[in-house]
């Protein structure tokens, strides 16, 4: 059976924004690795990740206010104040995920850390069939399994005799902190393409992306308050961060992240980003090996080839991306941030 591209991607914009997304995040985990000094950080990363989440208010805010004037702004933000508050659920869990990656991104390798990631696919199949009342297909549960089971063969190794032995993979608080952070990554996901295609479906995307980003910052500030000291949270914040050009090139990464993610969910589903997801280690791995000489061994290769198959097997019969109702403000807003707007001569700007 052939693939359904049109299916796979129903937009005009729909390949692009799939392959922005993967390549933002295979740059993300490369460039956090590139940062650490034996492992560690020599920056504040909750600081990162809240200056992250107010650069994507601001571009927001920018992308929304270049068609609309900002007075409509405020009055949007107070006329949609209960979706305003709905996003603090997927702030909460995006809060969480974001400071997580840094953690887990210092015990793991890259490779390594996507792979762990994987594990969010079946959930995320499980939530989404709660959530938009979709029925997944034996084919496409097929695909989801043997992407799990792609993953887990990162974690097994080759032994002389070439049978498959358990790697030296342990039970600790890391592997507790990266189910935590599958677990926040399949609820945030899936809510927060609920929101965009349900209750928020006639909403300005941008808009939408601003009430996610003001949340997202309140929950940052909470975590550098829970950690004490908040008030000498930006002391070194120029030498340390804004000085340091491989931790702009993090947050300004991880704002692209943010922006590009939204129009995936809009555009996409939360199915196929975890196929996107998964494709990225094909790439991470080929990187590891060529800038940190992370070797690549067979059972790494034998991993990435079951996840491709997975990838051509769900392909061939993807989830129904979008729902015929939003399919035109869908359009759109593909429109409005990828082509000129007849509009935009006629309007204020931010």
């Amino acid at each position: 059976m052939s693939i359904n591209w049109q299916e796979l991607f129903p937009g005009r914009w729909s390949g692009f924004i799939f392959v922005s997304y993967m390549t933002l995040f295979i740059n993300q985990g490369i460039i956090v690795t590139w940062s650490q000094s034996d492992g560690d950080y020599a920056y504040n990363t909750v600081t990162v990740v809240l200056l992250t989440e107010i650069l994507k208010l601001i571009v927001s805010v920018v992308l929304y206010c270049w068609d609309n004037p900002p007075t409509l702004l405020v009055h949007e933000i107070i006329k949609h104040r209960h979706i305003f508050l709905l996003y603090m659920v997927p702030s909460v869990l995006y809060c969480l995920y974001n400071n997580l990656a840094f953690i887990n991104l210092a015990v793991f390798d890259p490779t390594t850390y996507y792979l762990l990631l994987q594990f969010r696919v079946v959930v995320t199949g499980i939530i989404f069939q709660v959530v938009f009342k979709k029925r997944l297909s034996t084919k496409q549960w097929i695909s989801l399994i043997i992407l799990t089971l792609g993953c887990m063969m990162k974690h097994m190794s080759l032994d002389i005799n070439n049978s498959l032995v358990a790697s030296n993979f342990h039970l600790n608080i890391n592997a507790l902190f990266i189910l935590i952070q599958t677990i926040c990554s399949c609820l945030a996901g899936v809510y927060n393409e609920y929101l965009l295609k349900g209750q928020g479906a006639n909403i300005n995307i941008f808009l939408q992306n601003v009430f996610m980003y003001i949340d997202s910052s309140i929950c940052n500030i909470l975590v550098l308050l829970i950690q004490g000291n908040p008030q000498n949270v930006f002391d070194n914040v120029v030498p340390t961060i804004l000085l340091q050009p491989k931790v702009i090139a993090i947050i300004i990464n991880n704002a692209a992240i943010g922006i590009i993610t939204s129009f995936f969910l809009k555009n996409l589903n939360s199915i196929l980003k975890t196929f996107a997801s998964a494709l990225e280690l094909v790439f991470t791995a080929i990187l590891c090996w060529l800038l940190f000489n992370i070797p690549i061994y067979m059972n790494t290769v034998l991993a990435i080839a079951m996840v491709s198959y997975a990838v051509i097997l769900y392909s061939q019969n993807p989830v129904q991306n979008v729902h015929p109702k939003i399919e035109n403000v869908i359009k759109d807003e593909e429109e409005q941030l990828f082509l000129p707007s007849k509009h935009t001569q006629n309007t204020s700007h931010c």
